[in-house]
């Protein structure tokens, strides 16, 4: 395929930010009383809107879990945004996809807000054409409304989805890439699994991250 248009998830494609999540979300969990599961049960948080997550995952009402998301806002503002680390490599694959004329986006369920600090913090901001993330009230944080607003200010016409891919490590960019009508590409160095990828059908998978620059035919 000739892709002219590469959308990249953030947490758990560009950054490891499974600390500062984590703790975050703990964070809230204690402020809200619960009891704190097994780490391996917290990383269901990564990758969905947390709105989500406090109710699918801790049974929060709504109400409950939007008090949680304040919560965890409270201290991810501060000092989780920044327990947080560059994949490996990554800085360089965006260098290159950028010289070679790509244009790039991020397309993240993390407000977009924060995102921008992130992306300015690890000095990777410009080499994205464009950045979108979910906003602080939730009325935008469903992947696939956050794909449709990427194309909104990209000016990605129907015609053009087919030069347009998705990349992330969950199902939810899978999904969302989907209901957009555009391919995915998943990855396997994030919080999701090489199985979870099969199954909510990526259209290509690769498994460390210089392979990206072998995927889109750089040279």
């Amino acid at each position: 395929m000739s892709w002219n248009y590469i959308l990249f998830d953030l947490d758990g494609t560009i950054t490891d930010s499974g600390e500062g999540i984590l703790n975050c979300v703990k964070y809230a969990l204690e402020s809200a009383g619960l009891q704190i599961p097994p780490e391996k049960e917290l990383w269901q948080f990564i990758g969905p809107p947390l709105i989500d997550s406090f109710q699918n995952f801790s049974g929060m009402s709504f109400k409950e879990a939007e008090q949680a998301v304040r919560k965890y806002r409270e201290r991810y503002s501060t000092v989780g945004i920044f327990e947080n680390k560059l994949y490996k490599g990554i800085d360089t694959v965006l260098a290159k996809l950028k010289e070679e004329g790509f244009l790039l986006a991020v397309a993240t369920s993390k407000p977009e807000e924060y995102t921008k600090r992130i992306l300015e913090h690890f000095a990777v901001e410009g080499y994205f054409d464009e950045v979108v993330g979910s906003t602080m009230d939730g009325k935008r944080n469903k992947k696939a409304d956050i794909i449709r607003e990427v194309f909104r200010r990209m000016q990605i016409s129907e015609e053009s989805k087919p030069e347009v891919i998705m990349v992330g490590d969950r199902k939810h960019d899978i999904l969302g890439a989907k209901d957009c009508g555009i391919a995915s590409l998943g990855v396997t160095w994030g919080f999701g699994s090489e199985q979870e990828l099969k199954e909510y059908q990526a259209d290509y998978i690769v498994y460390q991250v210089e392979e990206l620059l072998d995927f889109f035919h750089t040279k």
